[in-house]
């Protein structure tokens, strides 16, 4: 017997057979009305979308099925993109009413975590990268594309170097080759997002020609990468993934910059993680970028993230925004008109890349203009200011007064969000656009007309002129008075207590209004196009101001912060000093109540005489936070920013390390020891001779001997290397105070505490000399340890204390062990011992509740008592 064919309907034979192009999409089919997803993707969407789940008969089978309006589409898609789905977008390519087949249909757009143009998915002050990484004999290459905003970044270098951009950059995205699958992923063992593509995407003639093509350009010396063939071909892989999202109108990627490692202080991951500039290692904790970013634009809101991420090592460059940071701490009233004018502006970045995309609406056109107006007054204020760096700034602006004059021309104040319901031409822009207008709004005079002659025509007092989406437009006739209509009108339906009719007047009047109505909308949608298109030329001007906006934004933000939280600018040196006076930390100072100042702290680093500061103190003094806030007052004068201090001297810094905590990888199978030697191996196989080295608590994951003897070979290895980098560590082993004996620029500090009978004081005061004993007993007291551990916890430590010797310390633990004993059980001959004995080890301590317990000991107190 012949098994059994299913049928399948024409219209899921049409869905599967676009499916199977799109397998690893969510598809979102349009049929009528309706956006609807079948099988497993129905299943996946009524999941993310809380949507009904139903299903529909396919031949005889039932499917599974959910959908949504199509005018939901804004409303549904962020949530499927933010779930992390890739998303297929499936139109109908024609009129249902001109076909008598099923209707033709295809994927207009593919929608991906990485390559995503909605605002209700994107973050204002967040980029939305899409990166490609690729390898070829430990070169690295990687890329970057905001999609949103044109910015199209390249890099290559070591595993290390593109480890810290993908952390910097944090990709929504990744590309990478299919066969590279599980190298890549042992080299950045986190979890990315990652897309494969196959491995004829990844060749590097590809590539290079992908790009040519893109930039309309013979060659790539011009951008400077025309060596970097990893960087090219993740380029070249990341077009080739707009082209398979069917993104075709891509003219605001206008240019490819390379990401010099050269002109950046270089953070290794660790450090970026370590200080917390913009991602918290605890979930609610405050991040640097949350305690300075005051920015009023999301372009400056962008950028301030990518400045934070790449400190510059140019004197001149530095100097430069601290010059305009400085002119706006003197200057309140120009910050505040900048700031005023700002807040006029919307994402130039992202509505000039809407426009070079075709996605642009009418309201984000007069949004446009009106930050493209904001520019001007911008402009002058800067050019006016006296101040040279920011002159230069103002020259670079261009208010493109020939675009808004254009579009105050052309488009409606009030455009609307859709072309089709409103108004979205000016009046006055298109002759015949206001003849049609006119004719539609005259409509109700002309009825009201008509309607007045025919009752004064046939003496029907109760005339009435409608319309229905039937038959439109009709005259309404009450029973009592049919026999007064004229024989020319043409009865169209008959109610219980009405008649209806038409007439040609009113027919002609019906299809001129029609008409006008449909010609409206026609021509302001080949008008808003022709707009559109004339927007096209100034994008490139206009990305340029956003990017200016976005720096001048930033040095104000910076301005208007240095003057509230009482930060000065750093002075820059041209040796390799740090003199930190005052320095506090930016974000511990802003969480403290008010009423508890915070205790700065100097610290004096240099080559000569101080280049290694050994930091003592108990746990909770404040070691940490001086470790850190010194790190972020470099990060910050690097930055272009002011700095928490009462005055700062100090030579650049070309890397930050730290080794700060202990973070455990578990997950991939490295032991808190482990993470900690990988991060120490990775701080001293990179130092350099302008680096800031961080260390805290260097061999506390191992044995006490292991932990000291590699924390001395560690500082050792510093002290002696011929960058002699400036380094700051902190530790709970005391006995490296001795190495300031044996090796000259290594200083003893400690963290002031002062002893109050039996608590301490943290004084959080860094003081020259070394700290003796860790207070660590008082800091489980604190913590709430039970009384029972304390005291036994102090008189093994007044024990250690008086024997010297570390390597006594067992025979002294034993010592004390011994004294604790009252009775030994199992030297005594007393047979009432010999009793009580086998009456504790007969009890099961597993299965004792605490009244048994309590019982037990009563009995053997009785024992003792002769009871």
């Amino acid at each position: 017997m012949s098994k059994k064919v299913k049928k399948v309907t024409p219209l899921m034979q049409q869905y599967n057979r676009i499916k199977t192009k799109y397998p690893d999409a969510l598809l979102l089919f349009r049929v009528g009305d309706f956006y609807e997803t079948f099988g497993e993707d129905a299943i996946k969407t009524a999941r993310i979308l809380n949507i009904v789940l139903t299903s529909r008969n396919n031949g005889g089978e039932p499917i599974e099925l959910a959908g949504f309006p199509h005018h939901s589409m804004n409303t549904y898609l962020p949530k499927l993109v933010k779930a992390g789905e890739r998303v297929a977008i499936c139109d109908q390519l024609e009129d249902p009413k001109q076909t008598k087949t099923i209707v033709k249909r295809g994927v207009t757009e593919l929608i991906t975590p990485g390559v995503a143009l909605n605002d209700e998915v994107l973050q204002s002050k967040s980029n939305n990268f899409l990166a490609a990484v690729t390898v070829n004999k430990n070169i690295y290459g990687v890329a970057f594309l905001d999609i949103s905003t044109g910015e199209f970044l390249v890099s290559q270098g070591s595993r290390e170097e593109i480890d810290k951009l993908l952390q910097n950059f944090n990709p929504s995205e990744v590309l990478i080759n299919r066969k590279d699958k599980t190298l890549l992923r042992e080299d950045f063992p986190y979890d990315l997002p990652y897309f494969f593509l196959e491995d004829w995407v990844f060749q590097i003639d590809f590539a290079r020609e992908s790009l040519l093509k893109h930039f309309k350009i013979n060659s790539l010396k011009g951008f400077g990468i025309e060596k970097l063939e990893e960087s090219i071909t993740a380029a070249g892989a990341i077009l080739h993934y707009l082209e398979e999202t069917q993104h075709h109108k891509v003219d605001h990627i206008a240019g490819i910059s390379r990401i010099v490692d050269e002109d950046h202080v270089w953070m290794d991951r660790f450090t970026v993680r370590n200080l917390e500039l913009y991602q918290a290692l605890s979930s609610g904790a405050v991040t640097l970028i949350d305690v300075i970013d005051q920015t009023t634009t999301a372009m400056g809101g962008r950028m301030l993230k990518r400045w934070l991420a790449f400190p510059l090592k140019n004197k001149q460059q530095i100097e430069r925004r601290h010059d305009i940071v400085e002119f706006f701490t003197k200057s309140s009233e120009t910050l505040n008109a900048i700031k005023l004018e700002f807040k006029r502006m919307s994402d130039l970045e992202r509505l000039v890349s809407k426009v070079a995309v075709g996605k642009i609406c009418p309201r984000e056109v007069v949004q446009l203009k009106n930050s493209l107006e904001a520019i001007d007054p911008v402009k002058i204020i800067a050019e006016d200011s006296g101040n040279k760096a920011l002159q230069s700034l103002g020259d670079n602006l261009n208010a493109c007064t020939h675009l808004t004059s254009l579009i105050k021309e052309s488009i409606d104040e009030e455009a609307p969000v859709n072309i089709l319901k409103g108004r979205t031409i000016a009046a006055g822009y298109n002759s015949e656009l206001d003849e049609l207008r006119g004719l539609a709004n005259s409509g109700k005079e002309y009825l009201d007309n008509m309607l007045a002659r025919h009752t004064e025509e046939t003496g029907i007092t109760s005339l009435k002129i409608a319309s229905n989406n039937v038959f439109g437009y009709y005259i309404e006739v009450r029973n009592t008075h049919k026999d007064k209509v004229p024989e020319e009108w043409i009865r169209k339906q008959t109610l219980v207590n009405a008649e209806r009719y038409i007439t040609e007047e009113l027919k002609e009047y019906e299809s001129k209004i029609l008409g006008a109505e449909e010609r409206i909308n026609a021509l302001q949608q080949e008008l808003f196009y022709k707009i559109v298109q004339e927007i096209v030329p100034f994008i490139k001007v206009i990305q340029n101001n956003a990017q200016l906006i976005g720096q001048l934004d930033c040095l104000i933000s910076f301005a208007a912060h240095a003057v509230q939280s009482n930060y000065v600018r750093p002075r820059l040196l041209e040796g390799d000093a740090l003199e930190i006076i005052g320095g506090r930390h930016p974000v511990i100072e802003k969480m403290l109540p008010a009423d508890k100042p915070y205790i700065p702290n100097d610290v004096l680093l240099d080559r000569d005489q101080q280049q290694v500061i050994m930091i003592t103190g108990p746990n909770m003094s404040g070691k940490s936070a001086i470790l850190r806030q010194t790190a972020l007052i470099v990060l910050l004068a690097q930055m272009g920013s002011f700095v928490p201090a009462t005055d700062v001297k100090m030579g650049i810094v070309d890397k930050i390390f730290t080794r700060v905590g202990a973070s455990d990888n578990i997950s991939q199978g490295e032991s808190t020891f482990m993470t900690e030697m990988n991060e120490s191996a990775s701080i001293l196989n990179n130092i350099s001779k302008g680096s800031l080295v961080l260390l805290d608590e260097i061999g506390r994951g191992t044995s006490t001997y292991d932990g000291i003897s590699i924390a001395w070979a560690i500082t050792e290895y510093l002290h002696e290397h011929p960058y002699m980098p400036k380094t700051l560590f902190a530790t709970h082993y005391h006995e490296l105070n001795e190495m300031t004996e044996m090796f000259d620029r290594i200083k003893n500090f400690n963290v002031e505490v002062k002893e109050l009978k039996d608590k301490v004081l943290f004084m959080r005061k860094l003081i020259p000399g070394g700290s003796h004993h860790s207070f660590g007993i008082h800091v489980a007291k604190m913590a709430g340890m039970p009384q029972q551990v304390i005291k036994k916890a102090n008189k093994i430590l007044k024990r250690l204390e008086k024997s010297h010797q570390q390597e006594d310390s067992k025979k002294v633990l034993q010592n004390t062990q011994e004294e604790e004993m009252q009775l030994s059980f199992f030297n005594l001959d007393d047979p009432l011992l010999q009793n009580i004995k086998e009456e504790i080890l007969m009890v099961d301590i597993d299965t004792l509740t605490p009244v048994e317990a309590l019982m037990k000991l009563n009995e053997i107190k009785r024992m003792l008592q002769g009871k």
